[in-house]
Parts: C-alpha cells; sequence; structure tokens
C-alpha cells in the first residue's frame, strides 16, 4: 500500500505540476527526483517529448530562487557558463533549466581522466568569475558573516553532535582564530567567488565546462575559489599534484592582476588559512545536514575535512592547539560516532 503524502507534499506536488503544464502545455511523460543535493533545493529530471530538462523546485517558505535566477543573468554576462534557464516563477519558486546530464569533475576524476589538464582548465576559470561585477543579490561577506560560518563548527560538530565540553580556555583559542582568519580573510583582494566550487559544482557538458549552484556566490577573498577547488572536501589530490596546481593557480591570478603585489610564500599561507575558514565550516556543515536535515550521507565526509585542519593547524604555531585537539580528542570522538552510525 503507498503511503499518503502529507498535506504539504501533496500541495507542492500540485503546484509542481501545475508548473510544468503550464510550461508544457501538457503534462510531461516523466518527473524523477534527484538527490544529493547539501541544501533545502530540490531537483527533478523531467521528459517531455524526447528531452530533459531539470526542474529546481523551492518551496517559498524554505527559501527563495530569486539569487539563483538574477546570478545567472551576471554571471552568463561575465562568460561565465551556467545553465540556461527556460522558464522561471520566483514566487512560486521553480525554475525549469536546460539539462546538463549526469558527468561532473566528480565523476572525472572516478573515471581516471586526465585530471590535471581537467583542473588546470577549471584554474583558467577563475579570472572569468573574479571579474563579474558586484551584484544587490549577492549577500555580504563581512566579518560577522565569516564569523557565523566558522561558529557552525563549535555549535553543530562539537556541541550538538559530539557532545564536545567547550573550555573556557577553548573558547579564548577560538576567539583568537577566528580574528585571524577573518583578517586573512579581509586583506586579500576582495573579488566575486563562486563560493562552493567544487567537483560536484561543475559539469562537463558539450565538451565545455558548465558551473552550477552559483546563486551563493559572494564578493570575497581571491584565494576561496581556489582552495574549493584543490583541497575539494570530496576529494584529496595527490600531494605532488596539489603543489602543482596551486603555483599554477599562482600563476594564473597573477597574470590577470588579481593579486596585487602578493608574493607565492604569501600567497601559499592565504589559501591554506582560506582554506582552514572553509573546512572548519564545511565540517559543521556536514554535522548539521546530518542532525537538522536528515541527510545522513554527508558524515562520511567529516573525517577528510577534518585531516585538511589538522594538516594546516599543524603548520602554524599559533594553532598547535587546534591540530592537538583534533588528534587527541575530535577525530576519536568522531570515529566513535561513525562507528555507531554503521
Amino acid at each position: 500500500m503507498t503511503p499518503s503524502l502529507s498535506p504539504e507534499v501533496a500541495s507542492r506536488a500540485k503546484a509542481r505540476a501545475a508548473f510544468l503544464h503550464n510550461h508544457f502545455h501538457a503534462d510531461p511523460q516523466q518527473v524523477t527526483a534527484l538527490d544529493g543535493d547539501a541544501s533545502f533545493r530540490r531537483y527533478f529530471r523531467i521528459a517531455h517529448r524526447e528531452n530533459t530538462f531539470i526542474l529546481l523546485d523551492v518551496a517559498p517558505e524554505a527559501g527563495s530562487v530569486s539569487a539563483f535566477v538574477e546570478l545567472n543573468k551576471v554571471f552568463s554576462a561575465g562568460q561565465v557558463r551556467v545553465p540556461q534557464i527556460l522558464a522561471a516563477d520566483c514566487a512560486l519558486g521553480f525554475v525549469l533549466l536546460e539539462d546538463l546530464g549526469t558527468q561532473h569533475l566528480a565523476d572525472r576524476l572516478s573515471a581516471q581522466h586526465l585530471a590535471q589538464e581537467d583542473y588546470e582548465s577549471l584554474i583558467n576559470m577563475l579570472p572569468d568569475i573574479a571579474r563579474i561585477p558586484a551584484s544587490p543579490d549577492m549577500k555580504p561577506y563581512d566579518a560577522a558573516f565569516i564569523e557565523m560560518e566558522l561558529d557552525i563548527f563549535g555549535e553543530w560538530l562539537l556541541t550538538h553532535w559530539l557532545g564536545f565540553e567547550i573550555t573556557e580556555h577553548w573558547q579564548q583559542q577560538w576567539a583568537n582564530l577566528k580574528q585571524a582568519l577573518v583578517a586573512n580573510m579581509q586583506t586579500q583582494m576582495q573579488v566575486t567567488m563562486h563560493r562552493d566550487f567544487h567537483s560536484r559544482n561543475i559539469m562537463w557538458h558539450n565538451q565545455q565546462w558548465v558551473v552550477i549552484d552559483y546563486q551563493d556566490a559572494v564578493q570575497g577573498p581571491v584565494t576561496y575559489d581556489v582552495v574549493s577547488l584543490l583541497k575539494d572536501c570530496y576529494h584529496r589530490l595527490p600531494e605532488v599534484q596539489f603543489s602543482h596546481l596551486q603555483r599554477y593557480s599562482f600563476e594564473v591570478l597573477n597574470e590577470a592582476g588579481l593579486l596585487g603585489l602578493c608574493d607565492y610564500d604569501e600567497y601559499q599561507q592565504q589559501l591554506a588559512l582560506t582554506g582552514l575558514q572553509r573546512h572548519l565550516k564545511a565540517a559543521g556543515i556536514f554535522a548539521r545536514l546530518y542532525l537538522r536535515d536528515g541527510k545522513p550521507g554527508y558524515l562520511k565526509n567529516i573525517l577528510p575535512t577534518l585531516q585538511y585542519i589538522q594538516d594546516t593547524a599543524e603548520c602554524f604555531d599559533a594553532f598547535q592547539w587546534l591540530a592537538t585537539s583534533l588528534q587527541s580528542e575530535i577525530i576519536p570522538l568522531v570515529k566513535a560516532k561513525l562507528e555507531q552510525q554503521q
């Protein structure tokens, strides 16, 4: 017996069907839910008359599609390939998109394609993204916002998931860490950054890279998208390849005039500290996705992300306390929690 849908789910399905019927002037042959998005957004593959499309569905009470629609125009004007929008109703929260297929950068890596060429071609895109003009649809990426992102780690991973005791000494060290990371990110050249430029948000379609999930783009530090790509929470590059690509990214951004007077040593430090902020945020978000949103699939990404944090913290005298705490307390607690999940 098929379980009945809740009134909210049934109402949303009815609104979705009406939007599609209004666009196609008929009911599509098939509507298939797609999984894997780490947000309140839902995606469906629509089959109609031998063509397929993607439907973005965001219930108005959960969020808005306005930034997705408006930044699509901004990115396109900046010569960055994003999905073509075929129809949109921002009030209802529906956007119909071209179907880009299923091949992400992550799939090309798992299929053992020539990864270095892929990464170099993506790094070559970064100046085009960086030069996209600021938009009213980009949220301010200021000190308060950067600190809020960092606090997701303490709130969701340490306190809510691990039950880790945050002492007064820890709080003081943490406050110093936040101050240092905010300063690092704000002293860099501020450019447009995608903010989630990683292997699951970059697709290969018709022999071209297409960037998806760009709706959270902001103006922020120039190294942020580099670290998102090269220190990906879902795929760790071999050290030799990472070193080559880090140097290559410096050369590309420097030639584009996006690094000011920054030399390579300073660039490496900026990138490392920017990665530390991003990975602390991401580890907290993975725990929050499980606890708040009922998405346990991201738990497996916590340990690799914590390893990035430990590796970076070990390189800075001021952050040895964090490296030690991770190694002796936090990572063992995470491993024990993950064993309980099995």
